[in-house]
């Protein structure tokens, strides 16, 4: 009988031959299936210039076999602290499935047609609200922000919303994945994936 990718990841056997990113999809399905809201949420951890960590939640919208990608407004909070020092760790965690996947690695930036195709996804009014917010920076009062949604919505009417230049994408390019299965009495099962640049992936067994 074939294994299925997780129990190869956590038996004893060689490991060599997995992929993170298999294994990733393989959780994600199973997450997409469990998790009553936003399985592609993720807490994304940055520095700013003195060092200090910064963590939110982020939305994981694509990923392919270069990596991670989430989507914001390059002028935020974390927009310029990752203009300024492209790392990055990221985790998700679903409760449902008693899992988590870990990552850090260098950041890049998404192509401008990459961007364009993700912007073109969201609804108008998404697309109005990014245009319209400058994320992290001080708000008077919510009156406000609403009030030039509402004049941004007037001037583009049946228009189309264009993609801000401030608005784009990263990309994380993982060099580490940690995948964590919860275990009774906290004996959790811990693999490690790492790799230098393209090179290939190394699976180590962690101690919980």
């Amino acid at each position: 009988m074939l294994q299925t990718l997780t129990e190869r990841l956590f038996d004893d056997g060689d490991r060599a031959d997995l992929d993170p990113f298999a294994i990733f999809e393989e959780w994600f399905a199973l997450a997409q299936d469990s998790e009553p809201n936003d399985p592609h949420a993720m807490a994304l951890a940055t520095a700013d210039e003195s060092g200090l960590p910064d963590v939110r939640m982020v939305l994981l919208n694509r990923r392919d076999a270069r990596g991670f990608c989430f989507f914001t407004n390059f002028e935020s909070a974390k927009g310029r602290q990752l203009l300024a020092n492209p790392q990055a760790a990221m985790v998700m965690h679903w409760k449902s499935l008693r899992r988590q996947v870990r990552m850090r690695g260098p950041v890049e930036q998404v192509t401008p047609a990459e961007a364009d195709a993700y912007f073109a996804s969201r609804a108008k009014g998404s697309r109005i609200a990014s245009a319209t917010s400058k994320q992290s920076r001080p708000l008077d009062s919510r009156q406000q922000m609403m009030d030039e949604v509402e004049a941004l919505t007037a001037m583009i009417g049946d228009g189309d919303m264009p993609r801000p230049p401030h608005w784009s994408g990263f990309r994380i390019v993982p060099s580490a994945v940690e995948f964590w299965k919860d275990g009774e009495f906290r004996l959790h099962d811990r693999v490690r994936f790492t790799r230098e640049g393209e090179g290939p992936w190394s699976a180590t067994r962690l101690y919980p």
